[in-house]
């Protein structure tokens, strides 16, 4: 299949917290296959930000290198995924007069330029701008107004904005392992590709990316974003508090939680026991699994409380008719839906990749949303004449804001 040729085959690369996952994408009968998955536990991350460059680069190369094994191509350029607490959105508004007498492809350029036109601080960059709406004189809801005619044309859209240097340090990590970057997309929107149904998009939904090191939050109606958010918690926490509460190393903690954690008291019955291994040279212990799930109720109670908080301050919860869609590694968690049901007073549901073919049995797990749906994002969204992301160049995401194509939401 010789290198990663931009017209056939896209390639999604998701830096986590807990792992990197690489997933190579081919266009075949107008269907996306996925044809190679690659994934290696991460170190070098904390919190969605890479802490040590070295470490990200050798997971990096490791899950591209099981890739390209099982797709059988070289992969030489990859769509890459942005998280953090850094990570900003906020809503913009744009006004301008039409030239002519309908509305051009210029035209919608200037009003989207009008609308990016806020006070940013000098350590921060644009992401994304997506267009909500446009209003054509006084008619809203319109998604393509090119041809319309009009005197006076308006675009809402959301910003996204992020730490110039996190950005950075991911695109040197990528370079740093071989590869180019096609674009930075933040991770809840990469995801909303993969899970999120257009009928859920149309008529309100939060998605909900529950990750290992951050917890993203993305608000989509009427076919467009909303409001984006991430929170800096995640499954790493939950893992800790195993940790400690059963005082047991980490590695254990984790496999005690894959195995054995519920996040609802109720579905555990008491007289139900587990091993605890401890630290050093001690015996293992036997312990109820009712205490392990006392650890982990709060936690997740915690984490989708300030995000029902999040979304509480949005004001936009009346709008969220199809309820919630949990994904990410994290949302495996038994009693997830239960207690989301609960907190939010909304459906939830679990959300796994879909619009695929090829090898959907590998990836048909949530902790694999965000790679399959940057693959799904490259062919979607991907400019015609792509700019690759180095490092030594200009700023890093001026690229990004510098080729304004129609980004429509999802």
């Amino acid at each position: 299949m010789g290198e990663n040729s931009f017209d056939e085959i896209v390639v999604g690369l998701d830096i986590g917290t807990t792992k990197i996952c690489c997933v190579v994408g081919e266009l075949a009968n107008d269907k996306i296959e996925i044809i190679g998955v690659g994934t290696h536990p991460s170190v070098g991350l904390r919190k969605g930000v890479v802490v040590n460059i070295d470490s990200t680069v050798n997971s990096i190369r490791k899950a591209v290198e099981e890739a390209e094994l099982m797709a059988g191509c070289e992969i030489t350029s990859a769509f890459v995924g942005i998280a953090g607490s850094h990570i900003k959105g906020f809503n913009s508004h744009g006004v301008i007069a039409v030239k002519g007498e309908e509305v051009s492809e210029e035209d919608v350029e200037r009003v989207i330029d009008a609308a990016r036109a806020v006070a940013i601080p000098m350590d921060r960059d644009i992401i994304h701008i997506l267009p909500q709406e446009y209003i054509v004189d006084d008619q809203d809801g319109i998604l393509d107004p090119v041809g319309m005619m009009g005197v006076r044309l308006e675009a809402k859209v959301h910003i996204v904005t992020g730490a110039v240097t996190a950005a950075q340090n991911l695109v040197k990590c990528a370079n740093r392992a071989g590869l180019d970057v096609d674009d930075i997309v933040l991770q809840p929107l990469a995801s909303a590709y993969a899970v999120i149904t257009d009928e859920e998009r149309e008529i309100g939904v939060a998605l909900i990316d529950f990750g290992g090191g951050t917890t993203d939050l993305a608000l989509l109606s009427e076919g467009s974003i909303k409001h984006t958010a991430v929170l800096g918690l995640g499954g790493n926490n939950l893992t800790y508090d195993i940790s400690v509460g059963l005082r047991t190393p980490m590695n254990e903690a984790e496999k005690i939680k894959l195995r054995y954690g519920t996040c609802l008291v109720s579905m555990v019955r008491r007289d139900e026991m587990i091993e605890v291994p401890s630290v050093g040279d001690r015996r293992p212990r036997q312990l109820s699994r009712h205490i392990l799930a006392e650890i982990l109720e709060p936690r997740v109670e915690e984490i989708f409380t300030l995000i029902d908080q999040e979304i509480q301050r949005t004001k936009l919860k009346e709008l969220l008719a199809a309820g919630v869609v949990i994904t990410g590694g994290a949302a495996l968690l038994p009693g997830l839906c239960e207690m989301a049901d609960q907190i939010f007073q909304l459906p939830a549901r679990i959300g796994y990749p879909r619009n695929i073919s090829g090898l959907v049995d590998v990836v048909n797990n949530p902790m694999y949303s965000t790679a399959v749906g940057l693959v799904l994002y490259g062919f979607q969204d991907r400019p015609q004449n792509p700019t690759r992301f180095q490092m030594g160049g200009d700023n890093i995401l001026s690229k990004v804001t510098g080729r304004m194509k129609s980004w429509f939401g999802l």
